[in-house]
């Protein structure tokens, strides 16, 4: 496809999806069902994207992005729910697709089965966790479901490595598989490591906001195709690159985080949308790859909706089993934590819709096996893999905003919890805030008298109990000429009260006493004071 037709591809994605938000729909079931129709009208280019293209361009972003605005610490509370379902739900769907498409579908071979398994496997957490913003859903509930995201698409995508060198007998590196995924664990998580370490060491040695920033934007990338060369998990090192550069977010300068915060939820919006047209528009093409095979596209159609049904049932069975045992453990063994609920449970079950992970593995099946034979069932995998991703964002995606209505899955607990976070930062800022006008007072700057020390002390108070008020004071009188000589030492005094709140806000995360995600949000309200203060003490330079 040209580079124009995809431009198009783009623009028009980006128009369906503003109408549709202005509409009150929801954005990914009305781009895939104007992609699919879309793709039977004349004229309209055919879209195919190389599958290595889709994996190494709009995956690493997205994952990365994800991971950024992730609290690691909320990834540890919840790493067993996380990885029963990002690993232990996609082995077992993987095994139990591979096992009952061999015995329905002729065409496919038990190892071209297991392809298969492997390549509905994942579900993708993007429209889920879209419609669970908006209605409200737990933190806890939204902190799974993004952590699962995290961590199912390398599972999935190791299990079809493994399947797809059986079939075709090509030789892979590990001959264990058990040994193979430690490896690929291990290198991802090895290679993120290594690659976020080098740009913050570079980011600590710059001061151009704009490479800053470059910088992460390429590092995703970079991580993926790096890991990928050593035959490591690509996935792992952009999201362990996501986490480091995440939890280390005070390290930047003002302007770069502030740009950052803008840069990636724009990133997140144009791939996203491009990602749901184009599941739309491989309709015509996977209808034309199954004919071209000799097939009947009602019956490989009517396999997919079997295969389909089956992943439906396999998550909310998988999830209920495990509470079950979870709950008759508990008798025996003391947990830590609370368990959801069972119509929390039934929500997150009914979150399984499969995306663009699915379609790009879908796609790179290899053609032919090493004596040359076409690959078994190539076309029925591509057709199977197109209606379980298209029909759970349409069955699923549809009636998930009803179900989290209809259950009333809040937290009351919720928001008690949020505004003592809330309060803990706040006095963490206000303690750390005193600290430095304290030593202000202690330690005299040159040039100034104690009356003035005591005015810039107590102005400075004022600007961090009500920054609104301050500006007022300042603005009043920034023709006096007292103030005027005394406006840069403000500033000046105001940016280390900001960095000093910054260092013991962090330092509180680390210890485990503030929650990442209240961190982020008491760090972005200090961003913006302390770009105002940097633009005042330019402004004045000047």
């Amino acid at each position: 496809m040209s580079v124009a037709g995809l431009l198009l591809v783009f623009v028009a994605a980006v128009v369906v999806a503003g109408f549709a938000k202005r509409l009150g729909f929801q954005v990914p079931l009305v781009l895939v069902t104007v992609g699919a129709a879309a793709s039977f009208v004349p004229g309209v280019p055919t879209l195919v994207i190389p599958p290595d293209v889709i994996l190494g361009v709009v995956l690493p972003p997205l994952l990365y992005s994800a991971a950024l605005d992730y609290s690691f610490n909320t990834f540890q509370r919840n790493i067993r729910s996380i990885l029963r379902l990002g690993i232990g739900m996609v082995v077992v769907t993987a095994v139990a697709v591979g096992v009952f498409a061999n015995w329905l579908v002729p065409e496919l071979t038990l190892g071209a089965a297991l392809v298969l398994g492997a390549v509905v496997a994942p579900p993708d957490a993007v429209a889920a966790v879209s419609v669970g913003r908006r209605l409200g859903l737990p933190e806890r509930m939204m902190a799974i479901l993004k952590g699962e995201s995290l961590v199912n698409d390398a599972a999935a995508l190791t299990l079809f490595t493994l399947a797809a060198a059986a079939v075709t007998g090509t030789r892979i590196s590990i001959d264990s598989p058990i040994l193979y995924f430690g490896y690929e664990i291990v290198g991802g998580v090895g290679v993120g490591l290594v690659l976020a370490r080098i740009v913050r060491a570079v980011r600590a040695r710059i001061s151009d906001s704009a490479l800053e920033t470059v910088l992460g934007l390429i590092l995703p990338f970079v991580a993926y195709l790096a890991a990928e060369e050593i035959h490591a998990s690509g996935v792992l090192a952009v999201v362990t690159a996501g986490f480091v550069l995440g939890r280390n977010a005070g390290d930047e300068s003002v302007s770069t985080r502030i740009q950052e915060r803008s840069v990636w939820p724009t990133v997140d919006l144009v791939l996203e949308t491009f990602v749901f047209a184009y599941i739309g528009l491989q309709f015509k093409t996977v209808i034309d790859t199954v004919r071209a095979d000799g097939l009947p596209v009602h019956h490989v159609f009517a396999y997919g909706f079997a295969v389909l049904a089956l992943v439906i049932f396999i998550r909310p069975a998988w999830i209920f089993l495990n509470a079950g045992r979870r709950r008759a453990m508990s008798r025996f063994t003391a947990r830590a934590g609370e368990p959801l609920t069972w119509r929390q449970n039934l929500v997150i079950s009914w979150a399984g819709m499969r995306g663009v992970v699915t379609l790009a593995a879908a796609a790179g099946v290899p053609l032919a096996v090493q004596s040359g034979e076409p690959f078994p069932g190539r076309g029925v995998i591509q057709a199977v893999a197109f209606t379980v991703a298209v029909g759970t964002l349409l069955i699923q995606g549809s009636t998930l905003p009803m179900l989290i209505r209809f259950l009333d899955v809040a937290d009351p607990d919720e928001e008690l919890r949020e505004s003592q976070q809330v309060a803990i930062a706040r006095q963490i800022s206000k303690d750390a805030a005193e600290g430095v006008l304290a030593d202000m007072l202690r330690k005299l700057p040159e040039g100034v008298r104690d009356s003035e020390v005591a005015e810039l002390v107590e102005r400075v108070r004022r600007s961090t109990q009500a920054r609104l008020a301050a500006e007022r004071a300042e603005d009043a009188g920034e023709h006096e000429s007292e103030a005027s000589r005394l406006g840069a030492q403000f500033n000046r005094l105001r940016g280390d009260v900001l960095k000093a709140q910054r260092r013991a806000l962090i330092e509180a995360r680390d210890t485990g006493d503030l929650d990442d995600e209240v961190l982020r949000r008491i760090l972005a309200e200090l961003d913006l004071e302390e770009a105002a203060a940097e633009a005042r003490i330019r402004r004045q330079r000047w």
